[in-house]
């Protein structure tokens, strides 16, 4: 440090020094985009430092596709390789609804640390926190995804649909995966322990996931199966999955998907940010 510098440090600071300093121009705060990012950096973030996290995004999508190949596709549909074509693109929606569930034990538990009462208390945009949690999850979504993928072109998985429908199919199923997380993150918001949330959101999520067409076509079942598979959104989930990696574009399904994935977010969307905002 030299003279000049040490002299500064050591003067006196005036009042006018500091009412200029205090009179400038404040920064502009940050819009709602970028506390997102931000948030959902920070979800980023925890991967990095709690890898574990990632263990239902790798192990069990893999373990289920072997399984079911090995163990029950002969049985099924007379060969291995002739199942894998129908299961792949159901285990890759099972892989995705199944680890949203994860967002509201995740929420659940800096709830309980106290982090969340610390955000509310920022000068950010409401939601941001909750938002960037779910965007953070996008990328656990995006990492299973390219997992059973790429497991299933090993063991001989081939689209018919190609890349395109592939990557179609996978954007989809990102945008159901985000509306569905509403939901955990709801339930987050009213539960009080994290072992409960996971409790509950495996209660909803189970039976969705088998009572479906995920693992078997629906024509195998008894009728009245039939008419509950046949509401249940997963299956349409699945059904469109498997049409665009097949090379067929089911419209109406699509659209059904399309129109579930707004209502998911407009009916717990309010609600958690109700809660959210109510917390005690």
């Amino acid at each position: 440090m030299n003279a000049t510098s040490a002299e500064q440090a050591s003067a006196p600071v005036t009042e006018d020094a500091l009412r200029s300093v205090l009179a400038g121009e404040r920064p502009s705060s940050p819009g709602p985009v970028l506390t997102s990012l931000t948030f959902g950096w920070r979800a980023l973030l925890k991967i990095k430092h709690v890898p574990e996290q990632l263990v239902d995004v790798t192990m069990f999508p893999i373990m289920f596709t072997l399984m079911f190949t090995y163990l029950l596709g002969g049985a099924l549909a007379g060969s291995t390789q002739e199942y894998l074509q129908f299961l792949l693109p159901g285990i890759l929606v099972q892989a995705n609804v199944m680890i949203t569930m994860n967002t509201g034990i995740t929420l659940n538990t800096d709830i309980q640390k106290g982090v969340f009462d610390r955000f509310r208390s920022l000068p950010v945009w409401r939601p941001s926190p909750l938002v960037g949690a779910l965007l953070g999850d996008v990328m656990r979504y995006s990492i299973g995804s390219a997992i059973v993928i790429t497991l299933g072109l090993v063991l001989g998985f081939r689209p018919e649909g190609g890349a395109v429908g592939v990557v179609l199919s996978v954007v989809l199923l990102l945008v159901f995966s985000f509306c569905l997380s509403w939901l955990w993150t709801m339930l987050s918001l009213i539960l009080r322990t994290p072992n409960s949330v996971a409790g509950v959101s495996m209660m909803v999520m189970f039976p969705l996931t088998f009572v479906s067409n995920i693992f078997v076509d629906p024509k195998t079942m008894p009728g009245w199966m039939q008419a509950v598979v046949e509401v249940n959104p997963i299956t349409h989930l699945a059904t469109v999955v498997r049409g665009l990696m097949h090379g067929s574009v089911p419209a109406g399904e699509i659209g059904w998907v399309l129109a579930s994935s707004v209502l998911l977010v407009a009916v717990f969307g309010p609600i958690t940010m109700v809660l959210y905002r109510n917390k005690k």
